[in-house]
């Protein structure tokens, strides 16, 4: 019986990780592509780690276009679904 309650303890995810909520994620539809980030994200930080500069851009979130004055107070929810658009100058 002590090999059995060892083996399942054995499965359970380490400490560190159980206890850390930066370890989690949300799966988001971007452009009609799943990507995933870290719990907590907000709109400039995604687009930060995705490599976007934040003022070349719209965003429609969940199917609402979203001014840039809203970005840095909507943190981004599992499901969430963004169309991103960047904007090209030219002439």
């Amino acid at each position: 019986m002590d090999n059995t309650s060892s083996q399942t303890a054995s499965n359970a995810p380490p400490d560190h990780l159980a206890s850390d909520p930066s370890s989690e994620a949300i799966t988001l539809q971007i452009n009609g592509e799943s990507k995933i980030c870290p719990v907590g994200t907000t709109i400039p930080a995604f687009l930060t780690q995705v490599g976007l500069n934040p003022k070349l851009i719209a965003i429609e979130y969940n199917g609402e276009i979203l001014t840039q004055a809203l970005w840095d107070d909507t943190t981004l929810q599992n499901n969430d679904r963004l169309e991103i658009v960047t904007i090209v100058g030219g002439g």
